[in-house]
């Protein structure tokens, strides 16, 4: 008969002495090294009021199943929503996705930013559609501001529209001029649509055939209203500028069923190239798209990442690739090439990163496995995305320019009296004296705690700064109260020190 555990022995002395009762009561003998079924334990835990030690888990079992690891954890932001998880750029087919998604040619499913322009090219195809009239929109802005994209997606737009309210939808032809053979083969292509089936006989041209046509009552009755989507218009400009304006011209015919959308870069083609046609009272309407803002840039790029299930890019990284494509020219088409080339830059990263562990791993250094396992379970999500430093590195690359060039190779003390400067004439002011900066100059120095120079050597900087074309200096014979001038924008200049933590706060 086992012993009764008395009351001075441990709660742990009196668990074992419990189950071995139980053992006992049941006949069986089983040695202490024995492994216990998991339902016998649980058993004994239900039993007894004190709980057993838990057994200690390896330290991967124990990360995985952790509610706060990486592979567990549940984001979410203030609202309750679900955020999205780090992508892992080590994959091949995630990256394909991120490349895609930021590549030019990729068509996104909405057209943003741009709403107001579409609804005016459409409320005009509507227009012209409902009252069978023919007309001639001239679409234009700086490269990369939406204006084929858009055109696009009004083209379909009218066609549905024109299905639903019970109209003929017209005949669509689209084309970039850039591909035809010849200047005048165009209108080839439109009589081609009114005629599928007919050879031009005779020696008259397609445009006098289209004339002609044009001309007679009966076109109006025989066939659909056509949209015209001529885009890279400016390529039709001929010397004589003949061929641009007898195709505007073929709207203003008395039974005409062209609506003519034209597309180019130029603001000011039709006041330039189509004069007769302002003095014939047919000027074509003028739809601007202008340059986009770093806004509607930072908008457009979040819509198209918004496809992708995991975060890719840090948002100071967006936004600082908006505000410089922003002010540099507005065009989405380089935001989205700055983009794909900062991810390049971080894939590169990794895969040297990956070399040089490969490297010191041959050559027998070191790692302990918890180094190991961290690298494993926590794949360093910071450095999964792509941060502000390598998108300042693709921005330098695709607008590498002297003036920024100059200002990296400065020493750190003249690029700390260039932000000082950017920071003075935010204010308003145009120019200051040598002494007003050099107070604001210690200012930037205190805060960073770098000990700042003597007066003199501060004037000897500025003179420097002077010859390197980015200071003017004034005449004076005190030195303290010469008159600066900055001659470079303050946009270099931030750009210039983005990827420096402390000149980046500075300029914040």
């Amino acid at each position: 008969m086992p012993a009764i555990a008395d009351r001075s022995s441990s709660p742990f002395k009196a668990m074992l002495t419990a189950k071995s009762c139980e053992l006992a009561g049941s006949g069986g003998c089983c040695p202490p090294q024995k492994r216990r079924l998991r339902s016998d334990t649980a058993a004994a835990a239900k039993e007894s009021p004190v709980s057993t030690p838990m057994k200690l888990k390896s330290p991967r079992r124990r990360l995985d199943s952790s509610p706060s690891s990486p592979a567990n954890r549940v984001k979410k932001d203030p609202s309750g929503k679900t955020l999205k998880k780090c992508w892992n750029p080590r994959d091949v087919e995630q990256i394909r996705a991120v490349k895609e998604a930021v590549h030019v040619s990729t068509a996104p499913s909405t057209v943003v930013c741009r709403e107001d322009e579409q609804k005016r090219v459409l409320d005009f195809c509507k227009a012209c559609v409902q009252q069978e009239k023919a007309g001639s929109l001239y679409v234009c802005g700086c490269p990369g501001t939406g204006k084929s994209l858009s055109m696009e997606l009004v083209k379909q737009q009218v066609i549905d529209w024109a299905k639903m309210e019970g109209l003929q939808p017209p005949e669509v032809l689209a084309m970039n001029c850039t591909s035809l053979a010849n200047t005048s083969v165009i209108f080839s292509k439109i009589l081609g649509m009114h005629q599928p089936k007919k050879k031009s006989i005779g020696s008259a041209s397609p445009l006098q055939h289209l004339q002609n046509l044009y001309s007679s009552k009966q076109a109006q009755s025989s066939s659909k209203m056509m949209l015209i989507i001529a885009d890279e218009l400016d390529y039709l400009i001929t010397r004589d500028r003949a061929v641009l304006h007898d195709l505007f011209m073929l709207t203003t015919f008395p039974f005409s069923r062209c609506i003519l959308i034209g597309i180019a870069n130029s603001i000011d083609l039709a006041d330039r190239f189509l004069p007769r046609l302002q003095s014939l009272n047919c000027k074509p309407m003028v739809v601007t798209f202008r340059a986009y803002s770093k806004d509607q840039i930072l908008s457009i790029l979040q819509e198209r990442l918004l496809v992708l299930p995991y975060i890719v890019f840090h948002q100071q990284a967006l936004e600082l690739c908006a505000r410089k494509v922003a002010a540099a020219s507005g065009d989405m088409r380089k935001a989205l090439s700055v983009c794909r080339s900062a991810v390049e830059i971080l894939e590169a990263e990794l895969r040297e990163s990956a070399s040089n562990t490969g490297l010191t791993s041959a050559e027998g250094d070191f790692v302990s496995p918890q180094t190991a396992l961290a690298h494993e379970v926590f794949p360093s999500q910071e450095n999964n995305t792509v941060r502000i430093d390598h998108m300042a590195l693709a921005l330098s690359k695709t607008f590498r320019s002297p003036i920024v060039d100059t200002i990296q190779s400065l020493p750190q003390h003249q690029q700390i009296i260039l932000c000082s400067a950017v920071k003075y004439f935010r204010g308003g002011k145009k120019d200051t004296t040598v002494g007003e900066l050099n107070k604001s100059y210690i200012d930037i120095c205190k805060s960073a705690l770098i000990p700042p120079v003597g007066i003199l050597e501060f004037s000897s900087m500025c003179r420097v700064l002077n010859d390197q074309g980015l200071f003017k200096l004034g005449q004076s014979r005190d030195d303290k109260f010469k008159r600066v001038t900055l001659k470079v924008d303050e946009a270099d200049i931030s750009f210039a020190l983005q990827g420096v933590r402390l000149f980046r706060n500075c300029l914040q």
